[in-house]
Formats: C-alpha cells, sequence, structure tokens
C-alpha cells in the first residue's frame, strides 16, 4: 500500500466539496504509516481502489410496521454494521410474500440530508413495479466531514464514507436474507451522494445485478497528477471514494443513470462524464427541468433501466 508523506491537506472534489487547501501536518510521525484496514477489515487495491475481503454475519430485528395497503407490506428493519444500528424499511410487494413467488429486491441509498421515510415513495413506486426495496438511514444522513475522514484514512481507519458503502453492502446482505426475495436479483440505486456509494458498492460486490444512479456523479479525480499533490493521503483518499474510478468495472451488469438537465446541484455535463467512463450494457435517461433527484418525469428510466437489469 502507499506511503504517507503529507505536508497539507489537499482534497479537491465536483459539486458540494470542491476544495480543500487546508493546514501543515507538524507531526512527523505520519511520515512513513501505511495505509491499512484495522484488523483487515478493508483494504485497497493496486489501483487504489476499495475492497472488502469479506462482511461480517448478519444481525438483524424485523417489525411489521403496515399491513394495511392492499398492494405490499411495510416492516422496519434494524441490523448491525460495523457495531452501528442502521435503521431502514423494507417495503414488499405482495406478490412476493408467497413463499413460491420471489421478487427482485432494490436497495435504495437516499443523498445527503434525506430520510429513509422522505424516500418511501420511491420505494412504494418500485413496489407497484413488483420489486421489493430496503431504503436506509445513511450515517450522519449522507452527510461528510471531509477533513475527519482524512485524518481516519490517514490513521488506518475506516473512514465514514467507506462505512457509508459497507452499510449499503449489508443492506443488499439484509435483502438476500429475506424469504420472499430472490437472491440472485439484487440492484442497488442511489440518488445524489447516494448514487455514489451504490455505483462503488455494486463494482466491489460482482453478485449485485446492476445499479441505478439518479442526479449523481463522480469526481473525476485522475484529471489530477499525483505528482503534483501536496497531500498524498488526501489524494489517496480521494481516488478511494470517487465513483469514476469504479464505474469500469461494472460492465458486463447494466449501469443506469437518470439526471435532469438543468440540474441546480449535480451539473448534467459532469453526470455525462461519469457516464463516459462505464462501459457497455449502460444507459443514461436525460428529462428536463432542474430538479435533484427523482421525478415523475424520469419514471420511464427508472422503469426500463430495472427491466435491464433483472432482465
Amino acid at each position: 500500500m502507499a506511503k504517507i508523506e503529507p505536508k497539507k491537506t489537499f482534497l479537491k472534489r465536483h459539486n458540494n466539496v470542491i476544495l480543500l487547501i487546508g493546514v501543515s501536518l507538524l507531526l512527523a510521525g505520519f511520515y512513513g504509516l501505511l495505509y491499512s484496514g484495522q484488523e483487515d477489515q478493508w483494504t485497497l487495491t493496486e489501483d487504489g481502489l476499495l475492497s472488502y475481503p469479506e462482511r461480517e454475519e448478519l444481525e438483524y430485528s424485523v417489525i411489521n410496521l403496515d399491513n394495511s395497503n392492499s398492494d405490499y407490506v411495510v416492516k422496519t428493519i434494524t441490523y448491525t454494521s460495523r457495531e452501528k444500528e442502521v435503521d431502514s424499511l423494507l417495503t414488499i410487494p405482495k406478490t412476493g410474500n408467497n413463499d413460491n413467488n420471489t421478487v427482485p429486491g432494490v436497495v435504495i441509498l437516499p443523498g445527503a440530508g434525506v430520510t429513509k421515510e422522505d424516500e418511501h415513495d420511491l420505494s412504494v413506486l418500485l413496489a407497484d413495479m413488483g420489486y421489493a426495496s430496503i431504503v436506509i438511514d445513511q450515517r450522519n444522513l449522507g452527510s461528510v466531514n471531509v477533513e475527519n475522514d482524512i485524518m481516519l484514512f490517514r490513521n488506518g481507519a475506516e473512514p465514514v464514507e467507506f462505512l457509508m458503502v459497507y452499510d449499503a453492502l449489508m443492506a443488499s446482505d439484509v435483502l438476500r436474507d429475506q424469504q420472499m426475495i430472490d437472491d440472485s436479483k439484487i440492484a442497488m440505486l442511489g440518488s445524489s451522494n447516494g448514487g455514489r456509494f451504490a455505483i462503488i458498492a455494486t463494482s466491489i460486490d460482482e453478485s449485485i445485478s446492476g445499479v441505478i444512479g439518479i442526479s449523481t456523479s463522480g469526481y473525476d479525480s485522475y484529471s489530477l497528477d499525483r505528482e503534483d499533490v501536496i497531500d498524498q493521503a488526501a489524494y489517496d483518499l480521494y481516488i478511494s471514494i470517487d465513483p469514476d474510478n469504479y464505474v469500469g468495472n461494472i460492465s458486463p451488469r447494466p449501469f443506469v443513470m437518470i439526471h435532469s438537465l438543468n440540474d441546480t446541484v449535480i451539473p448534467y455535463d459532469a453526470a455525462k462524464s461519469t457516464f463516459g467512463k462505464a462501459k457497455e450494457p449502460k444507459s443514461f435517461g436525460t428529462v428536463g427541468g432542474t430538479a435533484h433527484g427523482y421525478t415523475n418525469a424520469m419514471y420511464p428510466h427508472l422503469k426500463g433501466g430495472l427491466e435491464v437489469i433483472f432482465i
């Protein structure tokens, strides 16, 4: 793994976190420190990408929340992920409640600041299409403290952004463990920042059938020259959490992106740039307007994308 030679904090991002040029690091003891996951819980590949050699055993509790609707059932599931209790909502079309009739499942990762309840309408929409889904409350509701993540990474600890990817992978395991789910048909679907974690998780886990990213993009991290970077730790973390560096590994599974032409949060061109780095099979759905996140205009692209993923 790469050695750290820190002098200043440097991190560039498109969108919400654009540029960090920070303070000098005075502790010489950081020199020569190796990036390594604690107890081998996570590793970086030779290309600097995140990898999870194995995942912990499932531990979760289920509560039936709502059985009043004639078309679907809603349950609350709280599962353990890296000693944290992650709350989620599981929505299952009633066609999937029969032991002999399993349905595909979708992990939904909301954008920053968006709760599982806020995304429940999307779960209902998927249930109407015949798909079960689990939508989670992401750590810190998807918000990221970049400086704190750099500090954790520098010390060989697991950054929060890595943990968010891990939580998504554990959510896919929870879905597979449900009797009414077809465990060979699990997809990732994420909006905005959740779309980034969905892309990375899909790349890491080859058993995931495909991914849909809504109003999301990567960071184009390889446009930076590593030799010109002041803080190698920040740069290496940046590489490891950039979806642009993972999309090429999703093929031959389908990769789907949906984006508003005048999205006011993540530029359309940034999404197209990420899409250009993916391999076939892939599709890009463009809708008009300035909305960030799912809108009704995206329905045909969402429906078509899931049909391709679960074909």
